[in-house]
């Protein structure tokens, strides 16, 4: 790993819908819910070794029984990045890709689970994200592709 710091983070853009209430809530039974998940990280590099650092989750759930969407929370929490000067490409890029969103995600977390309260719905608590596996899994998918 790459020594770095956080010097800020913030939440770049946000947004939620759930187009079809109030119809959702004078239903008795809605029947079951699936939630379709997507992370993905992009880095955008300046001067002086810095870096942004984008978090963009999606979150979307549906009812199972006719797909009708309940909410959709789209959000992208970036950090700006400070890296001591890095030789090894993949070393730095490990660290941008799975150590800093790490440190991110608590944030996010935390506010897709004040969205989904506030809304109404039952507080979602997003289950903790491998970045590591994640960032492995994004490895051998582009290396299969070539």
């Amino acid at each position: 790993m790459a020594k770095f710091n956080i010097i800020s983070q913030f939440l770049k853009d946000i947004s939620f819908e759930s187009p079809n209430v109030p119809e959702l809530f004078f239903k008795q039974d809605s029947g079951q819910a699936k939630l379709e998940i997507n992370i993905d990280i992009q880095i955008k590099a300046a001067e002086n070794n810095l870096f942004m650092v984008d978090l963009i989750t999606n979150v979307h759930s549906k009812l199972e029984a006719d797909n009708k969407s309940i909410f959709m929370i789209e959000s992208t929490f970036s950090g700006l990045v400070q890296m001591e000067e890095e030789k090894d490409e993949e070393t730095k890029k490990r660290t941008l890709l799975i150590d800093v969103p790490t440190l991110l995600f608590p944030s996010v977390r935390a506010l897709i689970a004040r969205l989904t309260s506030e809304s109404g719905f039952p507080t979602y608590v997003m289950p903790a994200v491998d970045f590591e596996k994640l960032y492995e899994q994004k490895q051998a998918a582009a290396a299969n592709a070539k």
